[in-house]
C-alpha cells in the first residue's frame, strides 16, 4: 500500500450528502476483485449519459458535462470534498477501490458510514472527519476559486490552503495513523511477523509431521 504522510492536491467538491457505494462503484462493476481497473467507472451513473457494463470502453462513451469529474477545472483532483454520511450503503470494498484508483488520496466529510470509513484506511485512503462549518467554507472556496487545492499533512494532521488562509485539523486513530505513514495494509501488517510465522510452521511440522 503507498505510503500517505503529505500530499498537496486539487480539491473536487461532490455536494451531496448519503452518498451511497452504488453511486461510487455500480453492482455490475463489482465481478473483478484485482483492486485495480475501477477508476474509469468511479461514480459511473453521474460520470457518463449511457449505461456502463464492464468491458466498455469508456473514451468512447459520452459524458455528462454537468457532472463535476467531467469539469476541466476538477481534472486530476486527488482531494474529494463531501457532505455528511458518505459511503453509505453497501460495504462493498471496491469503494475504496475506485476511488484509490482515479487518485483520489483524501476524502473531507462531517462523517462517514462506517464501514466504509474502515476500508479507507486499509486502502490507502485516508477520511479526514471535518465540522460542518469547516466543510462548507471549504465548499465555498472550492466553487469560488478554479484550481483550488489543500495541502494534507497526516504527521501534524492537519489540512491546510497553500497560502495559510485557512488550517483545520482532524483526528485519526494513533494506529490507523501508523498504517498510513508506513504503507500498511493488512497483508503488509501480517508480513512484520513472518519471522515468527516461519518459525512456527516449522516447530508444527517437527512437532506433527503427519500434517504434511
Amino acid at each position: 500500500m503507498q505510503p500517505f504522510r503529505l500530499h498537496t492536491g486539487v480539491v473536487v467538491p461532490i455536494d451531496r450528502a448519503n452518498v451511497d457505494t452504488d453511486a461510487i462503484i455500480p453492482k455490475q462493476f463489482l465481478k473483478s476483485i484485482k483492486r485495480s481497473g475501477f477508476g474509469p467507472n468511479l461514480f459511473d451513473e453521474w460520470r457518463y449519459l449511457d449505461h456502463g457494463e464492464p468491458g466498455m470502453d469508456n473514451a468512447k462513451r459520452p459524458e455528462n458535462p454537468d457532472f463535476v469529474l467531467n469539469q476541466p477545472r476538477y481534472r486530476g483532483a486527488s482531494i474529494l470534498l463531501a457532505r455528511a454520511n458518505f459511503g453509505c450503503g453497501s460495504s462493498r470494498e471496491h469503494a475504496p477501490w475506485a476511488l484509490a484508483d482515479y487518485g483520489i488520496r483524501a476524502l473531507v466529510a462531517p462523517s462517514y458510514a462506517d464501514i466504509f470509513f474502515n476500508n479507507c484506511f486499509k486502502n490507502g485512503v485516508l477520511p479526514i472527519v471535518l465540522g460542518d462549518s469547516e466543510v462548507s467554507r471549504l465548499f465555498d472556496a472550492t466553487l469560488a476559486f478554479p484550481g483550488f487545492s489543500l495541502t494534507v499533512d497526516l504527521e501534524r494532521q492537519t489540512v491546510a490552503t497553500r497560502d495559510g488562509s485557512m488550517s483545520f485539523g482532524f483526528a485519526v486513530e494513533p494506529f490507523r495513523k501508523k498504517c498510513l505513514l508506513e504503507g500498511l495494509d493488512d497483508i503488509g501488517l501480517t508480513l512484520l511477523h513472518a519471522d515468527q510465522i516461519r518459525a512456527f510452521e516449522a516447530r508444527r511440522l517437527a512437532e506433527q509431521p503427519w500434517i504434511a
